[in-house]
Order: structure tokens, then C-alpha cells, then sequence
């Protein structure tokens, strides 16, 4: 199993510094940003997409530092009630899987994006209760949104021989594994997840059993902690309007790893993703706002590669 980074904490300074500093901490990939909230410092799509020499300085320069390319992300919204938003959203998407298979790499991480509550909306529409039971009718318009866009898009991504990793989002149709599970089933086995675990701590969902419900539908992985703040979730929940940066008000955070669970826990993470076959990255990301990009990325992968197993499965020899 690799120790993987999401890119997007180093944007302000070109790849080659950031590949060199990543590989001077023994990171072995990196997950590169084209589009959408990670945006596309390190991969601009129209400067790598149908351009061959651009492409193999690009493996160039990741095979001098002895990097792979775990995943490219462009996490937006490509169902989005907004017309012109989800057109943009879908051209990323898209263009993101073509250069994906260019470069070829399996894996394109993004959203199930999330419609707005009725084909007359403007907003999109997070709802939680099938009740009153407009949020129910609304809900079901939703799913039917979805089906109908990630249908297509599988057959695309099919296409082109590339996965698409979904990470599971509050705020975005899909957010849990049940969800996932659906949006699978509807579509073709090139859609799963991007397993983010640091999304199902604050919801409640214990992230093994996670991991063994998904099973083969992980595509990718995300190392993001969360931390819960108990004293405040005792007052208001989980569900938690108050800014990131108001952390001491907050019901949880999103930590680096080992700061919100342990480094037994993330054995048991890295076990479990192993035992449902999972072998490809952890990748590191970084959004903890009590600490910088840099440290926090460097206690993360301290607590990673104690986690991480390098070899493969021997015999069981005890067995026979």
C-alpha cells in the first residue's frame, strides 16, 4: 500500500519543488488536482490533454523523483440545478478521464454533485428526512437526476478504461455507503468510491465496517482525520453550521491523521482496506487548521508509514 498526497496545499510553488519535497518524505504517489475545488495548479488540463511531449515531461519529471500518479481529482458538481455550473462541471469530469487514460492513470476522484429539490430550483438541495413528504418526492427526483447523468458517464469512463472514485460528501447526494452502493448498482462497476473517511466520522459511521461494506467498490483512498468535540456536539449535534476557522465553537474538525483517532485505529483502517483487497494509496489530505500544510502533512505520514504494509500477503503456512 502506497502513502499517497492530494497536491492542492502546494499550489503556490511549482510541481518539480513540490515532487521533490514530497519524495524526500517517502511519499510514493501523488493525487493531482485538474479542475474543480482542487483546482489545477500542478495539471491544467488544456496544457496536458492530446499533448504527447507535455504528457512525458510530465512522467519525467514524477519518474525522477521515483512518484506515481494515484489519481486525478476535479471535485465539482455536474448535476447542479444551474445549468451553466453543471456544463462546466461535466466538460472537467470529462476532459479529466480522457487525460487520465492519456496518462494512464485508473482513477479520476470527484462528487455525485447534488441537484437542486425539483426541476424549477436554482440551488442544490441536501435533504436529510423523507419528511414532510415533499423532501421525499424531492429526494426521489434527485436519484433520478443522478441515475439518468452518472449512467451516461460511466459508459464514458468504461469507455476509456478509467474508474471514477466518488467520495461520499454531506452536502452532495451520495454521502454514505449505502448511497454509494446504489449509485453503483445503477450504473457499472467503474463507478465507486473515493473512501474518505474523515466525511463518515462526524455522521456516526464506524469507517471498518465501512470499508467491509464497499468492499471492491473502493477505488481510491483518502488519509483525512476528523476530530469530535463532544462538549459542543452535546449542545447542537454533529450537524454544524459554524465556520472552520471558529474551531474552538465547533462540533468537529478535520484533523491530521492520528489526531483525531489514533495510530491504532489507522492500523485497523489499513488492515481492513487490505483484507477487502485495497492495495493502491492512502493519499494524504491535508485541511487541518490547527496546524500547517507542511507539518501537518509530515505527522500525517509519520503515523502512515508505522500503518502502511510494503510487502505483499505470504503463505499462511500456520494454516496448513
Amino acid at each position: 500500500m502506497d502513502i499517497g498526497v492530494l497536491t492542492v496545499p502546494f499550489g503556490d510553488q511549482p510541481l518539480d519543488e513540490t515532487c521533490e519535497y514530497l519524495a524526500g518524505l517517502g511519499v510514493d504517489t501523488v493525487e493531482l488536482g485538474c479542475g474543480g475545488s482542487p483546482g489545477n495548479d500542478h495539471l491544467a488540463r488544456e496544457e496536458y490533454l492530446d499533448d504527447e511531449d507535455a504528457q512525458a515531461d510530465l512522467h519525467d519529471l514524477l519518474d525522477e523523483h521515483d512518484l506515481r500518479i494515484s489519481a486525478l481529482a476535479t471535485h465539482n458538481n455536474p448535476i447542479h440545478p444551474d445549468d451553466d455550473q453543471a456544463e462546466t462541471a461535466d466538460e472537467e469530469l470529462r476532459e479529466a478521464i480522457e487525460l487520465a487514460a492519456q496518462l494512464g492513470v485508473d482513477t479520476v476522484t470527484t462528487f455525485s454533485g447534488l441537484p437542486g429539490g425539483g426541476p424549477n430550483d436554482e440551488v442544490p438541495n441536501w435533504i436529510t428526512a423523507p419528511w414532510p413528504t415533499e423532501h421525499k418526492e424531492a429526494h426521489d427526483y434527485q436519484w433520478g437526476v443522478a441515475e439518468e447523468y452518472w449512467t451516461d458517464l460511466a459508459d464514458f469512463a468504461d469507455d476509456h478504461g478509467v474508474n471514477v472514485g466518488i467520495e461520499m460528501h454531506p452536502n452532495m447526494l451520495v454521502y454514505e455507503p449505502t448511497g454509494m452502493e446504489r449509485l453503483r448498482e445503477a450504473t457499472n462497476d467503474r463507478i465507486g468510491a473515493n473512501f474518505d473517511p474523515s466525511h463518515l466520522y462526524w455522521q456516526g459511521i464506524d469507517v471498518p465496517a465501512a470499508i467491509r461494506y464497499l468492499g471492491d467498490a473502493i477505488h481510491h483512498a483518502h488519509a483525512k482525520d476528523t476530530g469530535l468535540y463532544e462538549s459542543n456536539a452535546r449542545v447542537k449535534g454533529h450537524l454544524d453550521t459554524t465556520p472552520y476557522t471558529e474551531e474552538e465553537d465547533r462540533s468537529w474538525l478535520f484533523r491530521t491523521v492520528g489526531y483525531g483517532h489514533g495510530e491504532s485505529h489507522w492500523k485497523e483502517v489499513v488492515s481492513t482496506l487490505r483484507m477487502v483487497g485495497y492495495d493502491g494509496a492512502l493519499s494524504i489530505e491535508h485541511e487541518d487548521s490547527l496546524t500547517s500544510s507542511r507539518e501537518g502533512l509530515e505527522k500525517a505520514v509519520d503515523v502512515l508509514d508505522r500503518a502502511v504494509f510494503e510487502t505483499t500477503p505470504g503463505d499462511a503456512y500456520w494454516a496448513e
